[in-house]
């Protein structure tokens, strides 16, 4: 064993009570850290899940029509007064499927699919009720937003003419699975469509307005033979969305909006979460690192005759500082391991006690291996540079003078 280990290794020993009371506030601060940061990523996780789950993270679609009003002066000379957006009928999104192409081929695309969307009502009987009216390619949709996992009854499958509605718009009609309504778009084009299955997305405003047909119905419906309105991505990270969209956009002369730009408050609400983690991660990082600090300065001045009696045989100084620092590791790595496994017990009891109703999680905790080895490695870090003043302090001690007053 080097002899700088071997003598940290015994300073550690000899001094039992203070390397056991150490380790114990390192375990307790990585150990909160741990937790804290578990739950902060779950909640997060969980509120991007619901907010996100029913939509794309960037959304493709044709640029606004502008037309500018011109005014003649007295000279005959044409200047521009204002500009304004025409009424205008809905911008379409033509050979689609090299754009497609284009778009899954940008770094950090999953999936992108096609959507035709429009205004339409869905008549039975004697009741109509205003909705939006989405034509999809089912198996790219399902990878874009995960509706199959969100089916409340019925199949997950749209042919012909079947549809899927949800939850709520089956209750506002009165139908179920196998029922019929009639489709009226705005260009007051009809079709009658058996609803296949019926959906919940978690969103009562979703469900109640979302009427899901195939890809061609609704280009017939709408009249956008050969063509849709726009195209929905789903990307990784979810960060990086913004990043993304100004690559697709810049790739594809089309506008990219993403989650970030259409959903500010809600990114504003997931800066703020993780910002309050950082302020946390920051006191206890500062508490672990005056712990470790304060006990091997105890530890210098316990030491002070060792250290000289090493120093007077001929021990280096740089021998010497490097063992206050092995200790400075060492304790914050074995803390860092025991707050760990803490961490992962407190987050794992704080679950089985929090339930909803329905015996799900009130409080989503995610577990990952970045949570544990980043802590790890920061309280490592930190007893290394907490240690770094108590060392430099033994490594300058004048032998003879600590042998005589130690």
């Amino acid at each position: 064993m080097p002899f700088e280990w071997f003598v940290a290794l015994r300073y550690l020993r000899e001094g039992r009570s203070q390397t056991v009371l150490i380790v114990s506030a390192v375990a307790i601060g990585v150990g909160v850290l741990v937790f804290l940061t578990a739950l902060m990523n779950g909640l997060q996780e969980n509120l991007l899940a619901k907010t996100l789950g029913s939509q794309a993270h960037i959304v493709v679609h044709p640029p606004d029509a502008q037309v500018r009003a011109l005014h003649l002066d007295e000279s005959n000379e044409v200047s521009f007064t204002r500009s304004e957006k025409p009424s205008q009928h809905a911008q379409s999104i033509g050979q689609y499927a090299q754009l497609l192409a284009a778009i899954t081929a940008q770094p950090g695309v999953l999936a992108a699919t096609p959507i035709v969307s429009g205004s339409a009502f869905v008549t039975r009987g004697a009741i109509q009720k205003s909705v939006t009216l989405r034509g999809i390619d089912l198996a790219s949709f399902d990878r874009v937003v995960a509706i199959s996992d969100k089916l409340h009854a019925g199949r997950f499958a749209i042919t012909g003419t079947e549809i899927l509605i949800g939850r709520e718009l089956g209750q506002d009609l009165g139908v179920g699975v196998g029922d019929r309504v009639r489709v009226v778009s705005a260009e007051n084009r009809s079709e009658s469509f058996t609803v296949a299955g019926i959906f919940d997305l978690g969103s009562k405003d979703v469900n109640q307005r979302w009427v899901l047909t195939p890809l061609r119905a609704a280009q017939t419906l709408l009249d956008l033979a050969g063509a849709v309105s726009s195209l929905e991505v789903k990307v990784t990270p979810v960060f990086q969305a913004e990043e993304i969209a100004q690559r697709i956009a810049r790739r594809t002369a089309l506008v990219a909006d993403s989650w970030m730009h259409t959903n500010p408050q809600l990114l504003l609400a997931l800066q703020s979460q993780a910002s309050s983690t950082n302020v946390m991660q920051f006191f206890v990082t500062i508490t672990v690192a005056l712990g470790i600090a304060s006990v091997l300065i105890v530890s210098v001045v316990q030491k002070s005759r060792e250290i000289g009696i090493l120093r007077a045989v001929g021990t280096q100084a740089n021998r010497v500082l490097r063992v206050f620092l092995i200790e400075g590791a060492l304790v914050g790595f074995a803390g860092s391991i025991v707050g760990s496994g803490l961490g992962v017990g407190l987050a794992k009891l704080f679950v089985s006690l929090q339930r909803n109703a329905d015996g799900s999680s009130m409080f989503p905790i995610a577990i990952t291996w970045q949570i544990l080895i980043a802590p790890i490695a920061l309280a490592t870090g930190v007893g290394i540079a907490a240690a770094v003043v108590p060392a430099r302090r033994a490594a300058r001690l004048d032998p003879a003078e600590a042998i005589r007053n130690g």
